[in-house]
């Protein structure tokens, strides 16, 4: 059976008995609060939070390592863009100036430089371990659920629901696919070429996406058939009512996103400047 990227996974535990809106509140809130800072003490906490719920939902990093290698990588080409660009806004921000290592023309690396691109490294790591652990914690039922509830129509809710529901098939079907092939000798694992690999994968998604085109037209005509659309407003089956353990969730989101904004009062800006 394939591994799924990310999907939902069924076990026990406070996180899971959480309701998807306010497991989906604290995650927008949250997030919100760690990209308009760069509090270093901050988005540093909230990102060995996040680790320890990763930890405490039971999320194995053989389910996860995939997409955490991804946005690493993604992280640090950012990071290089950014010095690339502004090799000395780092010290523009903080006011000073600490050379570290003296390069070529206007390509030098100083401390105020690779703290700021630390601060925007860190916020990464802030928000990817809540998404990852939103995703799979919450029901895609529960999570069309949690959108209607915070007020996103019911017509989009649902959509986001189907391709949640979907995107675990696709990936089998794609496995599956790619173990025929290889099994008629066709080498597509890290042993073949690159270029190879590249070309004998598409030849896999290509057909894997007009399938599923077909089969997204197939759902939305049953949909139509079964009136879908009809009223203004539905009800949910996994909707699940806000508890104290709900309440207390959202309350500690608030108090981060109220820290946050305290903190820009306490800075005299966004940014935490050790060196003032």
């Amino acid at each position: 059976m394939a591994n799924q990227l990310i999907g939902y996974q069924e076990n026990s535990g406070f996180i899971y008995h959480l309701s998807g809106a306010s497991k989906l509140l604290f995650f927008v809130l949250v997030s919100i609060a760690c990209m308009t800072t760069y509090d270093t003490r901050l988005i540093l906490l909230v990102a060995l939070f996040a680790t320890l719920l990763l930890k405490m939902a039971g999320i194995r990093w053989s389910q996860i390592s995939f997409v955490i290698k991804f946005i690493t990588v993604f992280a640090l080409l950012n990071v290089l863009m950014v010095y690339l660009f502004a090799p000395s806004y780092g010290e523009n921000i903080y006011g000073a100036k600490t050379v570290l290592l003296q390069g070529w023309g206007p390509f030098y690396l100083t401390s105020q430089e690779i703290f700021y691109l630390f601060n925007l490294t860190l916020k990464y790591f802030c928000t990817v371990p809540l998404a990852v652990l939103f995703l799979m914690t919450t029901h895609p039922s529960q999570f069309a659920s949690s959108l209607n509830q915070i007020g996103v129509p019911y017509k989009v809710a649902y959509a986001v629901s189907l391709t949640l529901r979907y995107i675990p098939d696709v990936q089998e079907e794609f496995y599956m696919i790619h173990m025929s092939q290889e099994a008629r000798g066709l080498e597509l694992s890290k042993k073949a070429k690159l270029l190879e690999r590249i070309k004998g994968n598409l030849q896999i998604v290509i057909p894997l996406i007009f399938s599923s085109l077909g089969r997204i037209d197939t759902i939305s005509t049953a949909m139509e058939l079964r009136r879908f659309g009809k009223n203004k407003k539905r009800t949910w089956y996994t909707q699940k009512p806000f508890t104290k353990q709900d309440v207390a969730t959202v309350s500690l989101a608030l108090i981060i996103l109220l820290t946050s904004l305290t903190l820009f009062y306490v800075n005299q800006g966004r940014f935490y400047n050790p060196w003032r």
